[in-house]
């Protein structure tokens, strides 16, 4: 018997490396990325009703807008809709991760909810058939859905290849003010490149995503370039990050948070020592190097 309630964590994420390719006629763009999960995570309470779908959202501060046009709210209806709406669903939705940051918040919350509404369904719909939903929502929601701690992205970022975990390390995430709305960090993008250059050869493979050393050499993340250009104190917090000897710096995603991840506990500490929170929040979390937990049952 399916459980009248369920538990999960929706875990943020950054883009390792992110290169935007080309711009369709449809608008959307085709990107070439690598996905890890960060510990740092919302959470998602989700309890059986009758009919509907409502949702609470806890903590965070954050408007987070329409509640119908809330990822999560469309997560759950898209598994309520294929199990032929046999109930509903109550959501009460705690945020931990930065919105408007590049940490995929609103993507992993979509995937959490599909995973935790079609738990209550008793896993009515199969793995791949869930993928393909979460593909439907947004982009980056396939990747949380497919429960990967680490995956190669293409296509808009819905076609994944999953690779064994980076090591888990420690990880700092500087959240500055103010936010960034992708689309437009796309069209600023489009912008400077009204006709996209030829991009050179590249060879992706299992060693070079294994260590943080390589995949501090694999490139950076084309949305810098313009965003840095619209917002210079995200490039002067960018090189402030960068400064604190980390293995790796990037934006995260469209921005507007910046990541590091450090080789030891006192390096990290030092670094957040140095950044200072008087113009930035300062996250402390780690790498993943698990996949994504599944729903737990939670009766209270």
């Amino acid at each position: 018997m399916a459980a009248e309630g369920v538990r999960i964590a929706a875990h943020a994420k950054l883009n390792l490396f992110l290169r935007i390719l080309a711009r369709e006629t449809s608008g959307f763009h085709q990107i070439e990325t690598a996905f890890a999960l960060l510990e740092l995570a919302d959470e998602l309470v989700v309890r059986r009703t009758p009919r509907g779908v409502t949702l609470i959202v806890r903590e965070g501060g954050a408007d987070l807008g329409n509640p119908d046009e809330n990822l999560a709210v469309r997560g759950a209806r898209a598994i309520l809709e294929a199990t032929g709406h046999r109930f509903g669903v109550a959501i009460e939705l705690t945020k931990r991760i930065p919105v408007r940051a590049g940490l995929g918040g609103g993507s992993s919350d979509a995937a959490a909810a599909l995973h935790a509404v079609n738990a209550l369904a008793g896993n009515a719909v199969p793995r791949a058939e869930l993928v393909q939903l979460a593909a439907r929502i947004g982009s980056d929601v396939a990747f949380f859905a497919s429960g990967a701690a680490l995956a190669l992205g293409w296509g808009r970022g819905e076609r994944l290849l999953q690779l064994e975990p980076l090591p888990a390390s420690l990880a700092l995430v500087a959240v500055p003010p103010i936010g960034i709305a992708t689309p437009d960090a796309y069209r600023w993008w489009d912008e400077m490149h009204v006709t996209p250059a030829q991009r050179g050869a590249v060879v992706l493979d299992a060693p070079t995503l294994a260590t943080w050393g390589s995949v501090g050499r694999l490139g950076g993340n084309d949305f810098e370039l313009p965003v840095f250009g619209r917002h210079p104190p995200l490039r002067a917090l960018f090189e402030r990050v960068a400064a604190t000897h980390p293995y790796w710096v990037r934006l995260c995603g469209s921005g507007s948070a910046v990541a590091a991840v450090y080789a030891s506990e006192p390096l990290r500490d030092d670094a957040a020592m140095q950044l200072g929170t008087r113009h930035q929040q300062l996250l402390k979390t780690s790498t993943r190097a698990l996949a994504a937990p599944a729903p737990e049952p939670h009766t209270q």
